[in-house]
């Protein structure tokens, strides 16, 4: 089934994840997606673990398996005026173009935005964004979770800032960049408005989309001057709140700090007196002992299994989830029948199961993304078929190194 971008072409020209990430988003609503890759090498997570071994086949990343699945591979050294002008011929057919190169990187090789057709949406992903004082600085995903905030309140209290487990300025910044290009195509399409007909520049950072999901950090700080810090699992303004051990090893997630969900959990637990107890009789109250609540609720949870536990609150109606791992995710029947998970073939490996596009329109099948590419496989589709080379002149250009 023809996604709802079908039509559009989007040309990644980003290496690691924000950008190829942005440009794969838009790919599984349907858009062509062309990757544009250094020959030889090739995007940097072709060579980032965990590998899988196929037979004949050298090492292969299963991070590229899943990060580089959905579009074609071409390759073209940007270094060389012969590569500029193939990706600037290339761009001209394109609608939307995603790079993450360090600001002034591609104005330096003559395909920057202003060398390039002015209907052209460019998203321009970078670690502190294309101006300001900082804009200079080499910068990755971690970066911007410290500059953005987030960094400074993970973890526990006592102990040093812990990174989250993903890359979530990468990831982030790739979603609302995504959002970014298909408002300035809508305005350039619609026809409506000042920039109608016209392309458009997203400039975003990563600490940027970090800095966006701050919560009331800024605002508490600007009227009630609070720092906001680490708070571990737990909420200084929510109880009863945390990741709860059980019997079996596991850990899980009860949110019960509503006074509707409090009853619950009190039923749950059976354990009537603690609506009684004044310490625990309004939220505010809860929340100023919460340690002891918590602590009062991690007794109950330890002598029971995850499975237990999750029964009995949810036969009371208590919000919960254990945390589940890759194994429990693979395995889960809601996931299952929800399609959460899609079987890609993958050139190297087959079949191969990730996870789904996501979200989906509701009664509309999403169609299984296409296994990530081998290095410069559509060479001859995108140079020839869509930038009108011939076949001699590709040939001659792989011999100079130039795809």
């Amino acid at each position: 089934m023809p996604g709802p971008l079908s039509g559009l072409r989007v040309v990644d020209v980003g290496t690691r994840i924000g950008a190829p990430f942005c440009a794969g988003l838009l790919g599984e609503w349907g858009a062509e997606v062309v990757k544009v890759e250094q020959p030889g090498s090739g995007d940097f997570m072709r060579g980032i673990g965990p590998f899988a071994e196929a037979p004949g086949e050298p090492a292969y990343s299963l991070f590229w398996a899943v990060e580089g699945r959905g579009r074609r591979s071409a390759t073209c050294d940007l270094r060389t005026p012969e590569g500029q002008d193939l990706f600037r011929r290339l761009a001209a057919t394109a609608d939307v173009v995603c790079e993450n190169f360090r600001p002034g990187t591609l104005e330096g090789w003559g395909i920057g935005p202003a060398d390039l057709d002015p209907r052209l949406v460019t998203v321009r992903i970078s670690a502190f964004g294309q101006d300001g004082p900082y804009s200079q600085r080499p910068g990755l995903d971690r970066l911007g979770v410290a500059f953005g905030g987030l960094l400074h309140l993970t973890g526990e209290a006592d102990r040093p800032p812990v990174r989250p487990g993903l890359m979530v300025a990468d990831y982030l910044t790739g979603v609302f960049a995504a959002e970014a290009a298909l408002a300035a195509l809508y305005r350039r399409d619609a026809g409506r408005g000042e920039g109608a007909g016209q392309g458009a520049v997203v400039d975003a950072a990563l600490y940027g989309s970090v800095l966006r999901i701050m919560e009331w950090t800024l605002a508490g700080y600007d009227r009630l001057g609070v720092v906001r810090g680490r708070e571990g699992n737990r909420l200084a303004n929510s109880a009863p709140l945390d990741n709860f051990p059980t019997d079996d090893g596991r850990f899980v997630c009860i949110v019960a700090a509503a006074d509707a969900n409090f009853a619950r959990l009190c039923r749950a637990m059976d354990r009537p007196d603690l609506l009684a107890d004044p310490r625990f009789a309004t939220l505010a109250d809860r929340a100023d002992h919460g340690d002891v609540l918590n602590d009062l609720v991690a007794d109950w949870t330890r002598a029971r299994t995850a499975g237990e536990v999750e029964r009995a609150c949810l036969d009371q109606g208590v919000p919960v989830a254990t945390a589940f791992t890759a194994a429990e995710i693979a395995v889960d029947p809601h996931m299952r029948a929800r399609g959460d998970l899609v079987a890609v073939e993958d050139p190297v490996l087959g079949p191969l199961r990730q996870q789904a596009p996501y979200p989906r329109l509701v009664g509309e099948d999403r169609p299984v993304p296409a296994g990530a590419p081998r290095l410069g496989a559509d060479n001859e589709e995108v140079w020839c078929g869509l930038v009108g080379l011939t076949v001699e002149e590709l040939g001659e250009l792989r011999d100079k190194g130039i795809v």
